[in-house]
């Protein structure tokens, strides 16, 4: 039954996020007091997808640096240079609102990252390794590319990020990885199909949530927040697209490619709203808070696409090999 669920709601992915958005914004006044939960979900979530992976394969990838190196040029480099462009094209002379796109694209990959990478069968070492590192050095690269494009300088709680990742990303990370080891791999067949319903039911919860957090956020709906979604949009599509081409034009395989995508691509967005709201002006922290909005619906739209892409690959070859 358990099994017949987590198919039948890989097939509503696309579903699931956007309406658990609106449902968040709708029932904010009545489960916004629940954010609190959002780190044991995520939690779980990450629990769940590390079942399949061991210290090897983790070793074989930090020996193997390349992709790793690649993904912080596209999170830090590439996507903060593109969103400053894009900004002083759309908003020119509009400080607060460049500030808040840049500031969207800076911050540490999403840690929802790993679940997508998961469902779309990639790299869970690679797309760990990304996680864990770029999270770490944020504290750093956050605030010192914030001052060379918009020269603000940012304080942000090293402690406190390190805490969260760690709790929400390292020890179930860690957890999951030695029971697996130790089992050698029985865990996963055995707990992994009775768990990943749960794990997608978990990542629905978590934009709900989100959905809640932000509605305040969303009231003042007038032609200058339209023309931010749209830009914020067509950035964050962007990303998605930039990271999968640069994965082809590098030769990676199919698995690094996926994770390239899906880590390039989404940011950990709650952690940049947070950071926004308690640094910035108002304004700087909308076009973050807006990102919130579709960025799972992005992430589904771009997992159909890989999917479809690599699918029409494997039947191309075949017919290829049958001439």
């Amino acid at each position: 039954m358990l099994q017949s669920l987590n198919k039948r709601l890989v097939k509503i992915m696309p579903l699931i996020t956007p309406v658990s958005v609106i449902l968040g914004v709708l029932l904010s006044t009545y489960i916004k007091d629940f954010s609190y939960l959002i780190p044991w979900f995520f939690a779980f979530m990450t629990f769940e997808g590390s079942l399949s992976s061991n210290f090897k394969s983790l070793k074989d990838v930090i020996v193997h640096p390349f992709p790793i190196f690649l993904a912080m040029m596209i999170l830090h480099v590439l996507m903060p240079l593109w969103a400053w462009g894009v900004g002083h094209v759309a908003f020119s002379g509009d400080v607060y609102t460049i500030t808040g796109l840049v500031l969207g694209m800076v911050i540490p990959t999403g840690v929802t990252s790993f679940i997508w990478v998961s469902i779309y069968k990639g790299n869970i070492p690679l797309v760990l390794s990304i996680i864990l590192i770029d999270t770490l050095l944020s504290p750093f690269i956050v605030p010192l590319t914030l001052s060379l494009f918009i020269g603000q300088k940012v304080e942000m709680d090293t402690i406190s990020i390190m805490k969260g990742m760690l709790g929400m990303v390292v020890i179930p990370s860690l957890i999951g990885m030695t029971l697996n080891q130790m089992t050698k791999g029985k865990v996963k067949e055995q707990w992994g199909p009775n768990l990943a319903p749960f794990s997608k039911i978990c990542l629905g919860i978590v934009v709900m949530l989100n959905g809640a957090v932000v509605a305040p956020y969303l009231k003042n709906f007038n032609l200058k927040l339209v023309s931010i979604i749209l830009v914020v949009f067509f950035i964050a599509l962007t990303g998605y697209l930039f990271s999968f081409f640069i994965g082809r034009l590098m030769k990676r395989r199919q698995g690094t490619v996926i994770t390239l995508t899906f880590t390039g691509g989404m940011r950990n967005i709650s952690a940049g709203a947070v950071l926004a709201v308690s640094f910035f002006p108002a304004a700087v922290a909308v076009p973050v808070v807006v990102a919130m909005l579709f960025q799972q619906v992005l992430a589904s739209l771009n997992g159909h696409f890989v999917e479809r892409y690599y699918s029409k690959k494997v039947i191309n070859n075949q017919k290829s090999i049958a001439l």
